[in-house]
């Protein structure tokens, strides 16, 4: 199975779509199902959200056999191929029409309510489904929308027809799908969780968009990096560089504490930076040493396992963080990789009442010495299958510690997860891990041994 649920297909979708996050987009849903799918989407790109509403025009004798389809503002597509092999007539397809196209007007009132048709001119708009079979619905709805004058369209789906895929592509300006396949029986067979979706859960999730849109209006100026931002982070007598990017309105900030030798300019860090926005959490890549503190380093290698430095560092940024007009309110975790890790575990036993997440990429845990039983914080450690000697590390630290973690051993990769699809894998590991445990009310932590 490719797809947990239609929630973890949108965020796997939100990850390609990132690069649109710049164009300001506006989300439009395809119901049902479409619509959980696009909430991810537009949640992971602070956009916002509505649905457009669109019914299938079935075969008379088949009626899961799509014909056709019918779109809001009275937009028709028949296949007129598929059509004649059915043996349909005109009057058959045009009763159907006439029902659909009521159908589409009763859902708009129900789904919508008062409120207009969304403003697409001019902009920038992602329309989603939860799967593409023969794209009869999908054209429907880009032909409709057309009419509107958007500036460009975009189309995403977690998984399509390769076919369709090739014949939708003329009608829109760029198309993002996870998985596109040669043969799709069946859509649902690429969800773990495929079930049924209500009229009244749709409603619930565009209600539950536009709270949160109404909540990112109405703050001011907080909260809402994009980016990237360069900047000076200025911490007692010495001064880092730093990188602040991710959604606007986002979940979460995660805190990047590099390993030996690295810095914020780190391919791996920021590529793993990158998708974690698509889960709606905000990064903060930054050096941990000064310019003069890094020369040293590189010539003697003294101050990359000064474990004590690295945590009091990574704290002093947290509190800037904490009080930034740019982040301030957002709940924080940590990404640290080798020496970093153990200085994110350190600072997070120091300021437990601060930090909700950490995750460990090819850490040293062991590092972290007796701060590992001060941890509070659910961790997260992934290590390469083939990097054993971290792997027994990390076995040692992880049952010293109280906290709820787990440890991911990812087969075939090595310390630093060059193998192709490792280091996603690991993205898309801490994605899930932070975009859990920043994104919901902090529970209040037991001190039993027991694994997460």
């Amino acid at each position: 199975m490719r797809f947990l649920d239609r929630e973890d297909a949108g965020r796997q979708l939100a990850q390609r779509l990132v690069r649109y996050q710049r164009e300001d987009p506006l989300v439009l849903g395809l119901p049902r199902g479409g619509v959980l799918v696009a909430y991810e989407v537009a949640a992971a790109l602070g956009a916002p959200l509505d649905v457009w509403v669109v019914r299938k025009v079935g075969a008379p004798d088949f009626p899961e056999l799509g014909v056709g389809a019918v779109a809001e503002g009275g937009i028709v597509y028949l296949n007129q191929e598929l059509i004649r092999e059915v043996g349909a007539s005109a009057a058959d397809i045009e009763d159907i029409l006439q029902e659909e196209s009521a159908e589409v007007a009763r859902r708009v009132r129900l789904l919508r309510g008062e409120r207009p048709s969304p403003t697409v001119t001019g902009r920038t708009v992602i329309l989603v489904d939860d799967g593409i079979a023969t794209g009869g619905t999908v054209r429907a709805a880009v032909q409709a929308l057309r009419t509107a004058h958007p500036k460009q369209i975009v189309l995403a789906a977690p998984v399509a027809a390769s076919q369709s895929l090739e014949e939708l592509a003329p009608f829109v300006d760029d198309i993002l799908c996870v998985h596109a396949t040669p043969t799709l029986h069946a859509i649902g067979a690429w969800y773990e969780d495929f079930g049924q979706v209500s009229d009244a859960e749709v409603v619930r999730v565009l209600e539950r968009a536009r709270r949160t849109a109404h909540r990112a209006d109405s703050n001011d100026g907080t909260n809402a990096p994009s980016g990237p931002q360069e900047l000076t982070i200025s911490i007692g007598d010495a001064e880092l560089s730093g990188t602040l990017s991710g959604p606007c309105s986002p979940k979460g900030l995660v805190l990047f504490a590099h390993g030996s030798g690295s810095g914020r300019s780190s391919p791996r860090n920021r590529h793993v930076a990158s998708m974690l926005h698509g889960f709606g959490l905000a990064t903060l890549l930054f050096d941990l040493l000064t310019r003069e503190e890094e020369a040293f380093d590189v010539q003697t290698a003294a101050l990359r396992f000064d474990i004590d430095l690295l945590a009091r560092r990574l704290i002093q940024v947290t509190d800037w963080a904490l009080a930034s007009p740019h982040t301030r309110g957002l709940p924080i975790g940590y990404f640290g990789a080798s020496t970093g890790a153990a200085a994110a575990l350190v600072a997070a036993a120091r300021r437990g009442d601060v930090i909700r997440a950490i995750v460990s990429r090819g850490g040293r845990p062991d590092l972290a010495g007796d701060s590992l039983q001060r941890v509070r914080a659910p961790t997260l450690l992934v290590v390469g299958g083939e990097d054993r000697q971290v792997i027994e590390l990390n076995q040692r630290a992880s049952a010293q510690m109280v906290a709820p973690r787990r440890l991911v051993v990812l087969p075939g990769a090595s310390h630093l997860f060059e193998e192709p699809g490792a280091l996603d894998a690991v993205a898309r590991l801490a994605g899930e891990w932070l975009g859990e445990h920043l994104g919901r009310v902090r529970p209040e932590i037991s001190t039993s041994s027991g694994e997460a």
